[in-house]
């Protein structure tokens, strides 16, 4: 399989942490040179020292805060003038707060809606035409299993991912023609400050250990663990790859096992 980057500008959102910085390392480990995007500018500066650079590729990073869409905008206008085209985009945003549905605030779903299916959509309309005239072009969203089966008290989250997964089918028909894939990449429970904050939340809204709670989590997946920030890195790298040109407009869930449906 061709899985070679080389020559290629990769940016990836959220990657000072978690799934987003596994990632951008596999990328770069791939020959890519990333481009990282998150909100601490000390934490992107470390996480650029650690990305390596086999193949002579020059990284770096932009300061961006996605609860401020119009920023986000001209900040890509000025980022693609300056370094040219971006032929890989991997949206990844750290999920609402977990809560039920029905109790959920109006504010809630429109910071969530802007912070994930609009700043995605800003930052893809940015990257397509350097895509299509370079002939080469890969989104991926980093979104949920629940997509395909809505997740207990993650109300806010089940709705916005619903969202941005049919935006994103139906920004990847549009896209087929121009050689550009565009693919949903569905994590399960995996082992970052998320899940943690998941557990805990979880722990005190019925009163159990933490450790109780994980393992009824645990018990949910036939695997029987949690996955690693790498294990996701490594489905989102394929999609990314040369090898997958013509796999687009799929979920592929990365959960153990975990989702019960097909």
């Amino acid at each position: 399989m061709i899985l070679d980057l080389k020559n290629k500008r990769a940016l990836v959102c959220g990657s000072t942490q978690g799934i987003g910085k596994a990632v951008a390392l596999e990328l770069a480990a791939m020959g890519a040179a990333v481009t990282l995007m998150a909100r601490d500018e000390e934490k992107l500066k470390q996480v650029k020292a650690e990305l390596p650079v086999n193949y002579g590729q020059l990284h770096s990073y932009m300061v961006a805060d996605f609860n401020q869409p119009d920023q986000l905008r001209s900040l890509m206008s000025n980022f693609i003038q300056r370094s040219g085209p971006v032929h890989i985009l991997v949206n990844n945003t750290g999920g609402p707060p977990a809560g039920p549905v029905q109790s959920a605030r109006v504010e809630e779903f429109q910071a969530a809606f802007n912070a994930h299916l609009v700043c995605n959509h800003l930052l893809a309309q940015a990257c397509i035409e350097g895509m299509k005239l370079s002939g080469y072009g890969r989104i991926v969203n980093i979104i949920s299993t629940s997509v395909k089966q809505p997740l207990p008290n993650l109300g806010v989250s089940n709705t916005i991912r619903a969202a941005v997964a049919n935006w994103s089918k139906t920004l990847a028909n549009e896209l087929a023609p121009y050689a550009i894939t565009v693919n949903n990449v569905l994590p399960g429970a995996t082992a970052t400050g998320r899940l943690g904050a998941i557990i805990n939340g979880r722990a005190i809204k019925t009163g159990l250990p933490e450790d109780v709670v994980k393992a009824e989590m645990l018990h949910e997946i036939p695997m029987k663990r949690f996955a690693e920030p790498q294990e996701i890195a490594a489905a989102v790298a394929f999609l990314c790859s040369p090898a997958a040109a013509y796999i687009t407009g799929i979920n592929v869930p990365v959960d153990g096992g975990r989702t019960s449906c097909l």
